[in-house]
């Protein structure tokens, strides 16, 4: 390893989104988690929680909504609600606001326990100085690129579903942060990159949050195993000179955070900084247990 290589962690690290005024993980076990959103009591499958829960069923029939999942797949299925909880309200993590919402992936249009890269990327924009151009791929709803935006960042927010973009959008107006410096880009992350490489445009930082499988908007297909090394490889090319971070977050089963560090490491040779990796965890009220959600590896300078 030559001396400006980016120096890898010996071991990796844990994440940990404690619960805060608008979210909290109540009690897991069973197969199952029960989390608050705001004023609503939500119960969804998590395959990972072996173990028995804490609180009495009765505690979980309390629920205003519960996500049945279909056949085999977590993910699809419906929700039964007890009583009627509104089609969407608003919640805070900081200065971001965002309307919670069912949607029918099981997720809430958010996910919580990406709070904890929420406020190392506060620190990050806050620590760089200036108005650092980041550039959010996969952005979803929102809530990361308002985060960097209320810090003081120029953001570039990318991704492929035209819905979830309009959502980001209303999030801002809710946030009062709409007047800020962020661009909303419908469109395939890859070709975005790609496009942004042949312009030569450089960004200060970047997040990049795949999922497994998608689709662009014009049935582009991607698919996270398949894809991600070439767009790591660009997105790597876009740092600038004075670059703070590359973050990389993934879901997939069959990953972790050391194949995503040693990617990291692959595409980022020369560059120096530290790549830390490990997985991101949900802490249950009180701290007796922790539910890991995904896999993470970043970047810093």
């Amino acid at each position: 390893m030559s001396a400006r290589d980016p120096l890898v962690a010996e071991a990796p690290g844990v994440m940990r989104t404690q619960g805060w005024a608008d979210y909290a993980l109540v009690d897991s076990g069973g197969g199952r988690k029960l989390e608050r959103y705001g004023p609503y009591r939500v119960v969804r499958p998590e395959p990972q929680c072996l173990w028995s829960p804490s609180l009495p069923e009765s505690a979980w029939a309390e629920a205003d909504a519960v996500f049945d999942p279909t056949n085999e797949d977590e993910d699809a299925g419906r929700w039964r609600f007890r009583g009627k909880p509104a089609e969407a309200w608003p919640l805070a993590w900081g200065e971001a606001r965002f309307l919670a919402r069912f949607t029918a992936f099981r997720h809430l249009a958010f996910f919580p326990e990406q709070a904890a890269n929420w406020a190392w990327l506060d620190e990050r924009i806050r620590g760089h100085g200036g108005q650092p151009r980041v550039l959010n791929l996969f952005g979803y709803t929102g809530v990361a690129s308002l985060v960097m935006a209320a810090a003081g960042a120029h953001v570039t927010h990318v991704d492929a579903s035209k819905k979830a973009v309009a959502m980001a959008r209303e999030n801002a107006e809710l946030s009062g942060l709409a007047d800020r410096p962020i661009r909303w880009i419908t469109e395939d992350a890859r070709k975005y990159v790609a496009r942004e490489a042949r312009r030569g445009s450089q960004y200060d930082g970047i997040i990049l949050d795949p999922p497994k499988y998608g689709r662009g908007p014009t049935g582009e297909v991607w698919r996270l195993f398949e894809d991600l090394p070439e767009l790591a490889g660009l997105c790597a090319g876009l740092l600038s000179e004075n670059a703070s971070f590359l973050i990389l977050n993934a879901y997939a089963e069959r990953i972790s955070g050391a194949a995503l560090a040693g990617l990291l490491s692959e595409k980022l040779k020369g560059r120096g900084g530290s790549i830390e990796w490990g997985e991101l965890a949900l802490v249950q009220d009180g701290g007796a247990r922790e539910i890991g959600m995904s896999f993470y590896a970043r970047w810093a300078s």
